[in-house]
């Protein structure tokens, strides 16, 4: 079906479109338009429905109710074929999705063609396609150098062959999801920058972020979904972060923030510790945790921050160097050890080392204090105390799952955080180390983990945050440090810092070198 749309700017309409699993309406009656040449920012909490709409959108779904039209070459609006992604691709629909679809030994040239033309016809084919390139490159400001392999690249220059992959297939519709959650900050500047020279030559953008001040910065227009339902869709102008964190949740958001405390003596101290090989080493890092502050841990994922997080969680045993617990030295080190010596974690990959999928709400909540006489009693476990502390785990948490037994493997990923942070801090650990505890999550769990991390600072537990988020570790660390390619740089106070600094030291600089 073919028409004509009143507006001549409408590239994408979604009307009504509505999705249901079982009891569980992830979409409804959502309908939603985008104007050539418009960014349009797509809010929502964990659950809102926003991944589900996007997956209708670009065929993964098909929707129970409503329809898709793209914008055809002539204008007029033509339905796009349900539950294809073929159509989408074909019909100027492209998508970067935050964890990248590169494959790592190939090229970014290779990639970019992978699945345009026929293997056989690469050879012939690629100084036609590095023209067309070097045009796009030079027209959008996204540069890259096309016979990098992918492996060598950074995370902003994987993104930029991510982008340009679209832009080769003719997109006329770009998606977006957490564009920003593994960028520096001057990288995440240089994103929207090209985003809006891209709007400006008529691209349509849509992107998915958790990041309020780029929210308001780079788009035109937001929509935000609550419960499946769209409950606001207006322009940037004149929007605020209070209104759309309330629009998001439903109520007020408090933000957390850092009281002046002045720490205690050393905790956790590393001198001199080396482990690892390649891009996941460490060299010599000397790091000292004091009890009541935070220590925050900034750089570009990959250079040897989860190398650290294993090292002091004790699945990693050093090469070389010492480390010590309140003057103590821990000796050769392994998980068991570490729990039972307070030093609790909050992993960074929640689903692979959280959990435990198959067990249920109340038996992850337990698994680390299993053999604790609060578990068990003369080798039998004491299953109505296990359950009764996941109750008022779930309730104190509000982890919102169907009751202590339900399957861990069922919940959203911000309920899996309230299971690990329930875990974690109800046990009062000496050192907490917490890996992108809020990653991915929207703005009332992110909330809430920030202000239970202050908590257990207040209490007189050593904080280490390792996280990419500038603004989380600004507004949270006592003192923050960088690491880069496996060296960690000395501590300083956050009063003394600020975003560009530490953006230009994730990636081995100075501000005299950057000049």
């Amino acid at each position: 079906m073919t028409r004509t749309a009143d507006d001549s700017n409408v590239v994408l309409k979604l009307d009504r479109i509505t999705k249901i699993f079982g009891a569980l309406t992830a979409n409804g009656d959502v309908s939603l338009t985008l104007h050539r040449g418009e960014i349009l920012a797509l809010l929502g909490e964990n659950g809102a429905g926003k991944t589900t709409l996007m997956n209708i959108l670009f065929g993964h779904y098909v929707a129970d109710e409503g329809t898709v039209e793209v914008a055809g070459r002539d204008g007029g609006l033509r339905e796009l074929e349900p539950g294809s992604p073929h159509a989408a691709l074909e019909a100027g629909i492209g998508m970067v999705h935050q964890h990248f679809t590169l494959a790592e030994n190939l090229s970014a040239l290779e990639n970019i063609l992978l699945g345009t033309e026929p293997l056989t016809a690469w050879k012939s084919g690629r100084a036609k396609a590095t023209r067309h390139l070097d045009e796009l490159m030079k027209r959008s400001g996204l540069t890259v150098d096309l016979n990098a392999r992918i492996s060598s690249l950074s995370v902003g220059e994987k993104q930029r062959v991510e982008i340009l992959k679209a832009l080769y297939r003719d997109a006329r519709v770009l998606v977006l999801d957490e564009p920003t959650a593994v960028l520096t900050p001057q990288e995440s500047d240089s994103l929207f920058a090209t985003l809006k020279k891209l709007a400006a030559d008529g691209l349509a953008i849509i992107f998915i972020s958790h990041k309020l001040d780029e929210v308001l910065t780079a788009s035109n227009r937001i929509a935000v979904l609550r419960g499946g339902r769209k409950v606001a869709d207006q322009p940037t102008a004149g929007c605020d972060k209070r209104q759309l964190a309330e629009l998001m949740v439903g109520k007020s958001v408090p933000e957390s923030t850092r009281d002046k405390q002045s720490p205690g003596a050393p905790l956790l101290t590393l001198s001199k510790v080396t482990t690892g090989t390649g891009r996941d080493a460490l060299h010599s890092v000397d790091l000292q945790l004091l009890s009541g502050e935070i220590l925050g841990i900034a750089g570009v994922s990959g250079n040897g921050q989860g190398t650290l997080a294993k090292v002091i969680s004790g699945l990693i045993a050093p090469l070389s160097g010492t480390m010590e617990l309140d003057g103590q030295p821990l000796g050769q080190t392994d998980a068991r050890k570490m729990i039972d010596a307070g030093i609790a974690r909050i992993p960074e990959d929640r689903h692979k080392d959280g959990i435990v999928g198959a067990m249920s709400v109340a038996e992850n909540l337990a698994i680390e204090t299993i053999r604790k006489p609060e578990n068990q009693r003369f080798g039998f476990l004491r299953f109505d105390a296990i359950a009764q502390r996941a109750r008022d785990a779930i309730k104190g948490y509000d982890i919102r799952c169907q009751g202590e037994k339900a399957s861990a493997r069922l919940l959203s990923g911000g309920n899996i955080q309230k299971i690990v942070l329930a875990r974690t801090l109800d046990a009062n650990p000496v050192v907490v180390l917490a890996a992108q505890p809020s990653r991915g999550l929207d703005v009332g769990a992110t909330a809430d983990v920030h202000r239970r991390l202050l908590e257990a600072r207040a209490r007189g537990a050593g904080v280490i945050l390792i996280s990419e988020d500038l603004d989380e570790l600004m507004r949270l660390s006592d003192r923050i440090a960088v690491m880069h390619r496996g060296h960690l740089s000395a501590a300083d106070k956050t009063e003394t810092l600020d975003r560009g600094t530490l953006g230009l030291r994730m990636v081995g600089q100075t501000k005299e070198q950057a000049a």
